[in-house]
């Protein structure tokens, strides 16, 4: 039988892989009960937006050692669901499933202290059904000027151009109702993205690089279930 050694050859090489994210800094397995099904109740020191975004109403659930986001029908954004997490580089890995086709995951890295950019944002990976992207954020679209320019209706043909040379897109498959596994690891100016232990693609771009990055924000535009959150960090 070699099943045994294989399986531990695997798991040695788990083991190695984390270490080479760094030192664990924060994880949550979301073992734990709500006191009420109200108001969101992550707990462990996660906050939500439902507040202002969805007018109290309750966007998060603790369900069976898991962590459900669902947006609600009176939102008017994006479930944002963050943790403190200050490093410059680091890890962020997951386990995460999607419900339906249109379901969104991004994970979005800021700095809320920083007032060049709007709400703080620095950079990101998106995962979706078809695709993952990774973006530049603080010298991309939410740069101020280019911010305030597109919300106004003046963005430049020429800004347009810049900000599309601040994202990369590329094509993956996730199936929906299937759990599925995520690292996205920063090194100085370059993003990584992997899912399921294949490396998806990398990025590179200047504001990645940004030396305070402080919160992680889990940003779900539909339905999302997460488990196994961990975050790391080199320096």
């Amino acid at each position: 039988m070699r099943t045994l050694p294989i399986l531990a050859c695997c798991f040695a090489l788990s083991l190695a892989a984390e270490d080479n994210f760094g030192t664990l800094v924060f994880s949550d397995n979301f073992e734990r009960k709500e006191t009420q099904k109200i108001k969101d109740e992550p707990g462990n020191g996660w906050k939500t937006s439902s507040s202002w975004s969805a007018k109290g109403h309750k966007e998060v659930d603790l369900v069976d050692g898991t962590m459900y986001i669902y947006i609600h029908p009176e939102a008017v954004h994006a479930v944002d669901v963050g943790h403190d997490f200050a490093f410059i580089d680091g890890t962020a890995t997951m386990r995460f499933k999607f419900h339906e086709a249109k379901d969104t995951l991004m994970l979005n890295f800021a700095d809320m202290s920083l007032k060049e950019v709007h709400a703080g944002h620095l950079c990101a990976a998106t995962f979706g059904v078809k695709r993952v992207t990774l973006q530049d954020m603080k010298t991309g679209g939410m740069l101020l000027k280019y911010y305030d320019a597109r919300k106004a209706g003046k963005l430049s043909k020429e800004d347009a151009d810049i900000i599309k040379t601040k994202a990369k897109t590329i094509p993956n498959e996730i199936s929906v109702g299937e759990w599925h596994s995520l690292n996205v690891t920063i090194l100085g100016e370059t993003m990584t993205a992997s899912v399921d232990g294949k490396l998806i693609g990398s990025f590179s771009s200047s504001g990645i690089a940004h030396e305070s990055k402080q919160v992680l924000r889990l940003l779900v535009s539909n339905k999302v279930t997460l488990d196994d959150v961990k975050y790391y960090k080199k320096r």
